[in-house]
């Protein structure tokens, strides 16, 4: 069985034993081959996942990933995390939820690989539309072999508190 197919299948295993921990699979990779395996849950929730969400997800997904058949009796490795800050962008879905938010998408053009930077603003089911320098550039996800949101490190300034002129102390 593929890793594509393995990844569906722990999706699917996955799934139930998230809801009750208020949990949802926000991606899964596989790596490695049938010696050994190296299966990665990425699991989100509002407001965020912390190590004890971790902790009780790994001690959930793990039996039930057990007796999952894709897996069968072949070893893996199971990690447990969450997307972080700078997610993958691998599905139409995770695109939509980063609309507005920066990315970075590297893919391949006629003129050879490529990288866009820029805000997401728009997500179909088969292109994302990233906005660089104020031109809008539509990407087909099947030219895609990368793409991230960046989370821009630094203060943010805040609304309305610009730099303005400082003004003289007025004296009474």
């Amino acid at each position: 069985m593929g890793a594509n197919a393995v990844a569906e299948a722990v999706r699917a295993a996955a799934a139930p034993v998230l809801r009750p921990l208020g949990c949802e699979c926000y991606d899964v990779e596989v790596t490695g081959n049938a010696t050994g395996r190296t299966v990665r849950v990425l699991v989100d929730k509002e407001g965020g996942v912390d190590l004890d969400t971790i902790t009780a997800v790994t001690q959930s997904l793990s039996p039930a990933l057990d007796e999952a058949p894709a897996l069968g009796d072949q070893p893996y490795l199971l990690e447990v995390s969450s997307p972080g800050v700078e997610r993958p962008l691998r599905t139409p879905e995770h695109y939509r939820r980063a609309i507005g938010e920066q990315v970075s998408v590297k893919m391949h053009t006629a003129d050879g690989p490529r990288r866009a930077r820029g805000t997401l603003v728009d997500a179909t089911e088969t292109t994302a539309t990233v906005e660089v320098d104020g031109t809008r550039e539509e990407i087909a996800y099947e030219n895609v072999t990368q793409a991230r949101t960046v989370f821009e490190w630094g203060p943010q300034p805040r609304p309305g508190k610009g730099k303005q002129p400082a003004r003289a102390k007025e004296r009474s």
